[in-house]
């Protein structure tokens, strides 16, 4: 489904991914680990169009998107999830829901349609639909951030640090509701520093460093790999 092949990006003069090549099949809920600062978020720009890689190749559904703009990357059926949420704190949610959407504004079918799923998946949001999005809880405006990607769509979609500043709890819900996703039919990629949670919704993994890949395999492979557990588990 996604296919990156020999990548590598820049920020200004700093080479920030270098030579990363991976994969994420069809109906697979796969996991990128590593710190910050590794570049989980440079390669999840890359993929959405943000960011264009200086060398390399990204291909969706057999299709090069290297140069590809984020809008038409959003037709195409990937949508991104940005760390740190980058929702509109004086709109309501129902309002940023349907900025989700922006792609697909004139389908009324698919926006009605859109919304009941959404609101399936995260019934607070019904409920605060009226409310100010910067008046949520944390937990909450993360459900926001993930139901406003899934607004456009997608058939695979980028989730970047999800659980970052949230309590465990919480973190437990949200992890659970992405497998939930992944079982409805979405392709799910998921960049997280959480790695025992990550994995433990995951098919496989991998491991980036200094903006290199240096570890992949199965979900089982990793959690029980003792670099892993000792660099993102804490075993």
């Amino acid at each position: 489904m996604l296919e990156m092949r020999d990548v590598y990006c820049s920020i200004g003069k700093h080479e920030v991914i270098s030579g990363v090549s991976l994969r994420v099949e069809e109906g697979e809920l796969v996991t990128l680990l590593g710190a910050n600062g590794a570049g989980k978020s440079t390669l999840f720009k890359a993929i959405s169009g943000l960011v264009k890689p200086t060398r390399g190749t990204i291909t969706f559904l057999g299709k090069d998107i290297s140069r590809s703009r984020p809008d038409q990357i959003v037709r195409m059926g990937i949508s991104l999830c940005p760390e740190g949420r980058k929702l509109f704190p004086r709109l309501s949610v129902r309002k940023n829901l349907m900025m989700g959407a922006y792609t697909r504004h004139r389908d009324r079918e698919h926006l009605a349609s859109a919304l009941r799923e959404v609101y399936e998946l995260f019934p607070i949001l019904e409920e605060r639909s009226e409310q100010d999005a910067g008046t949520l809880s944390g937990g909450e405006q993360q459900m926001l951030a993930i139901a406003r990607a899934l607004m456009a769509g997608p058939r695979l979609l980028l989730l970047d640090e999800p659980s970052l500043g949230l309590a465990p709890l919480v973190v437990t819900r949200i992890m659970e509701t992405i497998a939930d996703i992944n079982r409805r039919g979405v392709t799910v990629f998921l960049s997280e520093q959480n790695a025992g949670m990550a994995l433990s919704i995951s098919t496989r993994g991998y491991v980036v460093e200094n903006g290199r890949i240096v570890l992949e395999g199965s979900a089982e492979e990793l959690a029980g790999n003792e670099e892993v557990k000792k660099a993102y588990i804490g075993a």
